[in-house]
């Protein structure tokens, strides 16, 4: 059977583009190609085309909105998740117009698709005692434990993606004055970002503990399970909600759902509460934009009050008067 037009371009832009030329991390493929395999079942359960006949004369703006409506109706996406498929089907068709100038018209109607709006997502993050208490669970009289603090450690000292924590290799790591980790981020960007002294002893202590300072090592990955293979992403989750779960047994103030990414989101939060600024802050993070940084300082109330208390000092008093101890008040009531 000939493979459609459809086929080759999905194939090329999935397998050469995107890898090759966009150099996008492996994670950003698989993002796009689930969006792409959430549609080529769309097509064969609602619209009756297979995969195997599907072609882009069958790919319009209206089956594109069908589509849409379909991940929000059937499969209960939300929002945002809906808008992230279409990202993925606006990225593909700004390949296309450029590949296939023949279908431009049609292209550029399905780009001109606009993404849903939704409410700014919540800055969840940790107060320092939740964080303490946190990293004070693992059991260190085991090497298990010995190894999980670190890993812990390392997650929100350096504010790394849990991906970026997962890439970690003995070379990307440098304990002399001044220690510093090399993180891999999104679009295969690398970032250098500090670790603070109490963070370096702990790491320095495993590597040295688990055999990783000895020669020959230096590609093998910074934490690893029993077969000595890498961490997966929910291996790490697992490690940290065990914790989550044995703080929550001995105080209150532990959030109902501690995730990876909130140790990133607590570190940033940190960061600009102690006064540093929002570029640096961008910069350790590894966000392109300075608008994306910029969430953390519309989500920190303590420090927006912190700045009105210095602005505005005493103009509210504390102490109210005392209605019953106010005669000629008393003696109106009484005359009621």
């Amino acid at each position: 059977m000939k493979p459609t037009d459809l086929a080759q371009a999905l194939s090329h832009y999935l397998g050469m583009y995107l890898p090759s030329q966009r150099n996008v991390s492996p994670n950003t493929i698989k993002s796009y190609r689930d969006t792409f395999k959430l549609f080529l079942l769309f097509c064969k359960q609602k619209c009756s085309i297979p995969a195997e006949r599907l072609s882009l004369k069958h790919v319009d703006k209206i089956r594109v909105l069908e589509f849409l409506d379909w991940l929000e109706s059937d499969r209960n996406n939300s929002v945002s998740t809906r808008n992230q498929r279409l990202a993925c089907i606006h990225s593909f068709y700004r390949y296309m117009q450029i590949e296939d100038p023949i279908g431009l018209l049609s292209y550029q109607q399905i780009m001109s698709i606009p993404l849903k709006k939704t409410r700014a997502p919540m800055i969840n993050h940790l107060t320092p005692e939740a964080l303490k208490l946190i990293l004070a669970q693992p059991d260190t009289s085991k090497m298990n434990g010995r190894r999980n603090l670190a890993l812990l450690a390392v997650l929100y000292d350096s504010g790394a993606r849990v991906q970026e924590l997962v890439d970690l290799k003995v070379r990307d790591v440098r304990l002399d004055d001044p220690p510093i980790l090399t993180l891999t981020g999104k679009g295969r960007k690398k970032r250098h970002v500090p670790i603070m002294p109490n963070t370096k002893v702990l790491l320095e202590q495993y590597m040295d503990e688990s055999s990783l300072t000895l020669d020959g090592m230096l590609d093998s990955p910074l934490f690893f399970n029993r077969q000595r293979r890498k961490m997966t992403r929910a291996g790490i989750c697992y490690i940290l909600n065990k914790y989550v779960a044995q703080a929550k047994t001995t105080s209150c103030i532990i959030p109902n759902d501690v995730t990876p990414h909130i140790m990133r989101h607590t570190k940033a939060m940190l960061l600009l509460q102690s006064g540093v600024s929002l570029i640096y802050i961008r910069d350790f993070l590894g966000h392109t934009d300075i608008t994306t940084t910029e969430i953390y300082a519309r989500a920190d109330t303590e420090t927006k009050r912190k700045a009105l208390e210095k602005a505005y000092p005493d103009i509210v008093e504390t102490p109210l008067p005392q209605w019953n101890k106010d005669d000629a008040l008393l003696t109106w009531l009484t005359s009621l």
